[in-house]
C-alpha cells in the first residue's frame, strides 16, 4: 500500500469522556461545563429506565424526559420532539440510548440549533458524526450539518449491559460497516485508515467475547471503544452502497437498522471488493483472513445474527424495486454503481448465503 499524500481531514468539535458510571456522574459535569440548565432527555421506550437515571442524575437540570424515539427517526417524531423541547423552555438535549434515540436528538439540534449531549447505550457509532436521517413519506434523507454534531459524547460501558445479546451482535457489525464503508470511500485519510483497522480490530475480538459471557465489562468497554473509531470514520468520510441500500430498506421497507446492515455489508463488501484493493488490505490484515466478505458472513452466523433479508421481513418481489430506487440515487462508491449490479447484491442478501465475489 503506497502512502496516500493528498487528502483532507476535519476533526470534529466534539468532548468524549469513556468510564464506567460516566452515565451518572459525568453527564451533569457536561452539561454544567456547557452552561447548560435547562436540558430535555430523548430515548426510545425501551431504554426509558436507562434514561430516567440519567435524568435523575441531572436533578434539576432536567426539564423533562420524552421516550419516543423510533428507528429511521420519522418526521412526526422529529415535530413532536421539537415541540416538547419548545414547551418546556430547553437550552438543550440529552440522547440516551441507540441510533433511534440520537437521530431524534440530532433532529431537535438540526430544527433548533440547541447544543446535543449524547449518552450511547448500542454500539451504532452515531454519536461521533455530524449525518442526520429523517424519515418521510417512506423515504428515509440524510444530510451531513455541524448543528448535529453532540458537544459532548459520554460513554459509560456499564449502560450497555442492558442490550440484549441479539441487538449487541447486530449492533456491532453495524458499527463494523462505518469503518469498512470509510476505507474505500473518496474521502479516507491515513488517520481514517488507522482508526478504522482498529475498529474492527476491536469489535471482532469483543463480540465472540459478549456472546460467550454477555457480563464481560471489559469486552462491553472494548466493543464501545471499537464503537467509537468506527463511528468517527463515518462522520468524516462519505458513505457508499452499502449504507444508501440500508437506507432504501429502512426507510421505505421498514426493516430494523441494526439487523439490515449486519446482512446487507458481506454482499456489499463482496460486491466492491475488486474495485477497493487497498481497502481490503486493511481489513485482511484487521481480520487475520484472505477471504473478508466470507469472515464477516461466519461472524455473523457463527453469534446467531440474521443472515437474510427475507428474515427481516423484505418481500421477494420488493428486491428488484429497491434495488431500482438505490441505483437511482447517485452517490460515490468505488465500484460503478448500476441497477443490475445492486439487484445482484440485494438478492444475495435476500437470500442469506455465503458472499460470493463478482
Amino acid at each position: 500500500m503506497t502512502f496516500q499524500e493528498q487528502f483532507t481531514y476535519e476533526t470534529r468539535p466534539v468532548r468524549v469522556v469513556f468510564r464506567l458510571g460516566a452515565a451518572v456522574t459525568a453527564t451533569p459535569d457536561e452539561a454544567a461545563r456547557l452552561g447548560l440548565r435547562r436540558l430535555l432527555v430523548v430515548c426510545g421506550s425501551r431504554g426509558e429506565s436507562v434514561a430516567r437515571t440519567v435524568a435523575d442524575a441531572l436533578g434539576d437540570r432536567c426539564v423533562g424526559l420524552h421516550a419516543e424515539a423510533r428507528m429511521h427517526v420519522p418526521v412526526e417524531d422529529a415535530d413532536r420532539a421539537v415541540a416538547a423541547v419548545r414547551a418546556a423552555g430547553a437550552d438543550g438535549c440529552v440522547a440516551v440510548g441507540g441510533g433511534s434515540a440520537i437521530g431524534l436528538g440530532k433532529a431537535i439540534a438540526l430544527r433548533t440549533g440547541l447544543p446535543l449531549i449524547a449518552v450511547p447505550s448500542t454500539y451504532s457509532g452515531s454519536e461521533m458524526t455530524p449525518v442526520w436521517g429523517l424519515t418521510e413519506h417512506g423515504t428515509k434523507r440524510t444530510g451531513r450539518d455541524p448543528a448535529v454534531q453532540p458537544r459532548s459524547v459520554v460513554y459509560d460501558p456499564r449502560l450497555t449491559l442492558s442490550l440484549p445479546l441479539s441487538l449487541t451482535v447486530t449492533s456491532g457489525i453495524n458499527a463494523l460497516a462505518h469503518a469498512v464503508e470509510a476505507l474505500y470511500a473518496p474521502d479516507v485519510s491515513p488517520l481514517v485508515t488507522v482508526m478504522a483497522e482498529e475498529g474492527v480490530r476491536a469489535m471482532t475480538e469483543a463480540l465472540p467475547r459478549l456472546a460467550a459471557d454477555p457480563g464481560d465489562l471489559d469486552a462491553r468497554g472494548r466493543a464501545l471503544y471499537a464503537a467509537w473509531l468506527c463511528g468517527a470514520c463515518l462522520g468524516t468520510t462519505t458513505m457508499g452502497l452499502h449504507h444508501k441500500l440500508c437506507h432504501v430498506l429502512g426507510g421505505t421497507y421498514g426493516l430494523p437498522h441494526a439487523e439490515t446492515h449486519t446482512v446487507v455489508l458481506p454482499h456489499a463488501l463482496a460486491h466492491n471488493a475488486p474495485a477497493a484493493p487497498q481497502a481490503l488490505t486493511v481489513l485482511r490484515r484487521a481480520l487475520g483472513t484472505e477471504d473478508v466478505p466470507r469472515a464477516l458472513w461466519d461472524l455473523a452466523a457463527r453469534l446467531g445474527a440474521p443472515r437474510s433479508l427475507a428474515e427481516l421481513g423484505l418481500a421477494q418481489a420488493d428486491v428488484a424495486p429497491a434495488a431500482d430506487r438505490a441505483a437511482g440515487e447517485p452517490y460515490a462508491n468505488p465500484r460503478a454503481v448500476t441497477a443490475e449490479g445492486v439487484r445482484g447484491v440485494l438478492l444475495a442478501a435476500y437470500e442469506g448465503g455465503p458472499p460470493e465475489h463478482t
